[in-house]
């Protein structure tokens, strides 16, 4: 079973290295791709050098400036369902997502979920290092977005996620329409309305330690109002693929033949 961590980039060197170390360590067969979105400090350099270290493991998908991080994972499913991988997993470089919850997220949709979430605020979830304020915003948001949506999912903008191959290649991901902090909702939102069964996962949140945080008023803006447009969305969008995709059907393309033909 292919399976493969999708994990976006912007200035992030102090953290690559050793988050691809960490997904590797693993032992779990886990490939990575890293999307990065011309980091000015060199990220992407430092993806390229550890090439010959994880050969066919490691691959790079190098865009032109910041173009969000909905827009970096929708091209990362893409490149995960044409190169055959049958569970794409979604997290971030910062190691504030714990590489080891990979293989419990990987399993859950092993047993039956067709989407497994990560999840802070289920039983044995947990947020560290992160202050009270900030805490406040994220569950507020949770129970904001539950509200609004009836999505029967308590951490609907966690950003540790696995989904399979059926999910990814039933929804239209060019109709998801969010770039920023409304993304994760989204493509939940979009998973449960085509009637996908969605797992949540107990995970310990960790403030990252080092590099920036990317987190703005922008974003938080567009999840407020985000939430809103989504709901009245969904009263006229169909997320489903007007013809389905079949996984079995798409040409598999070897990684390292694509990775060759990006640089």
């Amino acid at each position: 079973m292919k399976k493969v961590v999708i994990i976006p980039t912007y200035n992030e060197r102090e953290n690559i290295e050793a988050i691809i170390a960490a997904v590797m360590a693993l032992n779990a067969s886990f490939h990575i791709l890293i999307i990065d979105d011309g980091s000015p400090d060199g990220t992407a350099q430092i993806v390229k050098s550890l090439f010959n270290q994880y050969p066919n493991q490691l691959f790079l998908e190098e865009r032109k400036g910041k173009l969000g991080l909905g827009t970096a994972y929708i091209h990362g499913f893409k490149w995960a369902l044409k190169n055959g991988y049958q569970f794409i997993c979604e997290m971030d470089a910062d190691f504030s997502h714990n590489p080891s919850d990979l293989i419990r997220l990987q399993q859950a949709c092993v047993d039956g979920a067709a989407v497994a979430v990560g999840s802070r605020y289920i039983k044995n979830g947990a947020v560290e290092n992160w202050p009270m304020n900030r805490i406040a915003l994220s569950k507020g948001a949770s129970l904001y977005t539950r509200i609004i949506t009836f999505m029967p999912v308590k951490d609907p903008t966690a950003g540790f996620v696995c989904y399979t191959a059926e999910v990814l290649s039933t929804i239209n991901l060019d109709a998801i329409s969010f770039v920023g902090y409304a993304f994760q909702i989204e493509m939940k939102f979009a998973a449960w309305k085509l009637g996908f069964n969605i797992v949540e996962v107990p995970i310990t949140f960790k403030d990252r330690k080092l590099g920036a945080s990317k987190m703005n008023k922008g974003i938080i803006k567009e999840g407020i109002l985000g939430v809103l447009q989504l709901k009245w969305q969904s009263l006229f969008k169909n997320y489903r693929h007007k013809v389905k995709v079949n996984v079995a059907d798409i040409e598999a393309v070897k990684p390292h033949d694509v990775a060759a033909k990006t640089f």
